[in-house]
């Protein structure tokens, strides 16, 4: 009969080194590289809109920008925090006043803006390109933060999730602008936490350690 003392030193003459995860500012960064490296071949690809210079001189289309860039970056900062074990869930609240701004800056264009739209301004074309960007850009965010968080604790995935969801979303719709005219922040919102939701929910039905 093995004792527990032969059974400890077994186990541990087999262990493996484990690598430390790099810190969270660190690999927040990496994401967030991937997410210029993302832009850069985009704007290679398909080109920046023709008055993108122009908008960007208006206060209401640059703090748009500028607070959903700002969103995005702290949201995958505190996505890479709560991931590991121990640190508060208040860091979860780190993204809420650039979130705050954002969604107010959404909200105002929509109400000044959407009444001024012009029949067939929007067409089936322009939308099939503005999806094709979206799904460009928030597919390999999307597939970068999964690898980076495929060791997030089990009880933090939930937590995990929401955030990189809101951090992909977030630089996804401050990158659309750049291309197309037709503002599709809802439409974003709602494939990103849509999808969330439904990964959480399947999660806890399979029991899976990853949830993002």
């Amino acid at each position: 009969m093995t004792t527990t003392q032969d059974l400890i030193g077994t186990l541990a003459a087999n262990l493996t080194p484990v690598r430390r995860l790099r810190p969270p500012l660190l690999r927040a960064a990496g994401w967030l590289l991937l997410a210029v490296i993302v832009l850069v071949l985009l704007s290679i690809g398909q080109g920046v809109r023709p008055d993108l210079m122009q908008r960007l001189h208006e206060p209401g289309f640059a703090l748009n920008a500028a607070s959903a860039l700002l969103t995005g970056a702290l949201a995958a900062i505190a996505t890479f925090i709560v991931s590991i074990p121990g640190r508060s869930r208040s860091w979860l609240l780190l993204p809420v006043p650039a979130l705050a701004i954002w969604l107010s800056s959404v909200s105002a264009q929509c109400l000044t803006h959407w009444v001024a739209l012009d029949a067939g301004s929007i067409t089936l074309g322009e939308t099939a390109r503005c999806l094709a960007t979206l799904l460009l850009t928030s597919l390999p965010l999307s597939m970068g933060m999964l690898i980076m968080l495929r060791h997030v604790a089990v009880l933090r995935s939930p937590d995990a999730t929401l955030m990189g969801s809101l951090a992909v979303a977030a630089i996804t719709a401050a990158a659309l602008p750049l291309f197309h005219a037709f503002d599709a922040t809802v439409m974003i919102l709602l494939w990103n936490f849509g999808t969330a939701a439904l990964i959480i929910a399947l999660g806890s039905v399979a029991g899976w350690r990853l949830a993002l």
